[in-house]
């Protein structure tokens, strides 16, 4: 609960370059994440549609990828202590603003990867 409402201050201060663009092409991105702290990539889809997407870390991250409803969050993809992942991430049946989020834990982390129109 601790680390949600982090994550979700962080959201709300974010500085305006840490978000993608809804850019239908690709959008790269090289981050270094510092300790207990996140970065996102964000965009908004249309219900049912397409991205593909990859990256990689130098050292393990929390990753998800997630929505908002009201004041509930939702999860589609979560994973723990990854290095690396990618594939095609489906829009749900509304159309949503989603974001991609890797979280550090105890160490400075610099992901790189892209996220693409299908």
């Amino acid at each position: 609960m601790k680390r949600l409402l982090l994550a979700l201050l962080a959201c709300a201060a974010a500085r305006p370059g840490a978000h993608a663009g809804d850019d239908a092409g690709t959008q790269p991105f090289s981050v270094t994440i510092e300790p207990k702290g996140l970065h996102e990539e964000c965009l908004e889809l249309q219900a049912g549609e397409k991205r593909n997407y990859n990256w990689r870390a130098d050292g393990p991250v929390d990753f998800n990828i997630h929505y908002h409803a009201g004041s509930d969050v939702f999860y589609p993809v979560k994973r723990e202590r990854m290095r690396g992942d990618g594939g095609t991430f489906t829009a749900g049946k509304v159309t949503q603003h989603y974001c991609w989020m890797w979280s550090a834990h105890d160490k400075p982390v610099k992901v790189e990867g892209r996220i693409e129109s299908k």
